[in-house]
């Protein structure tokens, strides 16, 4: 299959014509060609759920919660996803974990890659919770057992000052897991310690939703969000719905990490459905004006999608081929996932087509055009 259209390459925009089957065969410029934009698929790396459905509701619901949500996504852009867990018992942690291993084995027709699974609680400080219900308890090495026997995870969030971090952080970055500094009152030295931890054990490094459930940057307290921006092998998760973030502070923590930020949507249940009331692991929850917020008033997760995402950065400085690394490209890395993320031949035909107003207009997994927009 051919299309023509500008290609949203690493560091340009390429007039030209992309061949592909299942994966990308060829890439040709052309002298010109229609202003609609082609993008590798986006790859989100945190996100609880969309069009109602709940990672958490695959504890009862099974398959079809993870699946409704990925399709919704889909929609959207996103064609890798990781669906994420929240703070709830630890059998119902354990239920949903091997829900989304199920999914991950066979597939969803029609629908993007699930990846695997991002463990988001219930390793996390109990005075860091943000919206996540108190049901927090510390990484023994049973409980890390149990977790890494699922076969799905990839992304485990953790607070580095709880009982058992140490041994965990080993364990989890010695199976590939990325492990995401996250929900932690830990300081600025505690957070170094942390990533080198993980370095040490062969692992990769993260941090969960940068900015958000962590302490901020001070003069005489860096914080953590310090030593995740300049620690080299550091990667970050942001929420840039400009909500949870400043646009400053997505345009510092830009030109300081580079290829090491990554947009996530950290998106709940309600993403995609009318505003007004809704629920975050069992707690009401309200949307209004593009935000959730708990009834104290504290954000609660998001209704960001990775396309609004885009245009979000772009509506504040960012080129196209910049977010679409943020989207994508940065994202792919981090999970180490060296076959999508970028237009090149050889990769995975996952792909985007955006209109002149980056809306989208078609999507393509392993190049089948698998979505209408949403």
């Amino acid at each position: 299959m051919d299309i023509d259209g500008q290609l949203v390459l690493q560091n340009r925009l390429l007039p030209g014509r992309l061949r592909f089957g299942t994966r990308i065969e060829s890439v040709t410029e052309l002298a010109e060609a229609p202003r609609r934009y082609i993008l590798p698929g986006f790859v989100d790396t945190h996100v609880h759920g969309g069009d109602g459905a709940d990672t958490m509701d695959a504890a009862e619901e099974g398959a079809a919660a993870i699946e409704r949500m990925a399709r919704f996504h889909l929609g959207h852009g996103t064609t890798t996803l990781l669906p994420t867990t929240i703070t709830r018992p630890w059998p119902d942690v354990m239920a949903a974990l091997k829900a989304v291993a199920a999914v991950m084995e066979r597939g969803v027709a029609g629908g993007p890659r699930i990846h695997g699974a991002h463990l988001e609680g219930p390793f996390i400080s109990p005075h860091k919770l943000g919206a996540q219900p108190p049901f927090t308890i510390p990484p023994s090495p049973e409980r890390v057992a149990e977790a890494l026997a699922t076969g799905c995870l990839r992304v485990v969030t953790l607070a580095p000052e709880l009982d058992h971090a140490a041994t965990a952080i080993q364990a989890f970055a010695g199976a590939g897991v990325r492990v995401s500094l996250g929900h932690t009152v830990t300081d600025y030295e505690g957070a170094h310690r942390a990533i080198c931890a993980v370095c040490a054990a062969g692992g990769v490094p993260g941090g969960t939703h940068l900015f958000n459930a962590m302490a901020p940057i001070e003069g005489r307290r860096p914080g953590p969000v310090t030593a995740l921006m300049c620690h080299d092998a550091a990667y970050g998760e942001m929420i840039f719905d400009t909500h949870h973030v400043h646009p400053a502070s997505f345009r510092l923590a830009a030109r300081v990490m580079g290829e090491r930020l990554l947009f996530v949507t950290d998106a709940m249940r309600g993403t995609g459905q009318p505003e007004g009331p809704s629920q975050l692991g069992g707690q009401d929850v309200l949307i209004a004006d593009g935000a959730v917020r708990l009834p104290n008033g504290s954000l609660a997760g998001s209704v960001l999608t990775l396309d609004q995402a885009l245009r979000n950065a772009v509506a504040h400085g960012a080129s196209l081929p910049e977010a679409a690394r943020l989207v994508s490209t940065n994202a792919a890395a981090y999970l180490g996932l060296e076959d999508r993320g970028r237009i090149a031949p050889g990769l995975l035909a996952d792909l985007v087509v955006m209109n002149a107003a980056l809306e989208i207009e078609e999507v393509y997994v392993g190049g089948i055009k698998v979505t209408a927009p949403p």
